[in-house]
């Protein structure tokens, strides 16, 4: 079971132009059945983008992305999971004696207590939080590793 982070959304929503391997993790989970989760911290942080683009004065695309987050809001709908108390308490004690990242550590907090795998390209926005992480992302063809890794 997987908690999708932000990144890992937006890139998707980018269709055939998205990156291989976060095509392929998506691909991959629907033919597994995997349950696909998102926080309530994305759906926060997707609609501070659409609110950006609003406020620039980009209207067309401010709109293309309201639909866009709409169809995430209807497509997660059943698995969309809050910031409760649980997650609070772990997300507080995640911030001592590194208070950095505090978006990453509520979604971490989230995925800890509900034992999730976080799905992001923002590997070091969750370091030494004890989260399970998975990149998706292909690695660049230059570093000379395997996937993952």
């Amino acid at each position: 079971m997987y908690l999708i982070d932000t990144n890992v959304l937006s890139e998707i929503r980018k269709g055939a132009r998205a990156d291989p391997g976060v095509s392929a993790f998506f691909e991959r989970a629907s033919t597994q059945g995997e349950a696909l989760y998102v926080s309530v911290v994305t759906v926060g942080e997707l609609r501070r983008g659409v609110e950006l683009i609003r406020h620039r004065g980009d209207a067309d695309q401010a709109r293309t992305l309201e639909t866009w987050l709409t169809s995430v809001l209807g497509e997660f709908s059943q698995n969309i999971l809050r910031f409760d108390v649980d997650a609070a308490q772990v997300w507080g004690r995640l911030r001592v004696p590194h208070p950095h990242n505090e978006l990453g550590k509520q979604i971490a907090a989230i995925a800890l207590v509900n034992s999730l795998t976080v799905v992001t390209r923002n590997m070091a926005d969750f370091a030494g939080t004890g989260v399970a992480l998975l990149n998706p992302f292909n690695p660049p063809a230059a570093s000379g590793r395997g996937p993952g890794g």
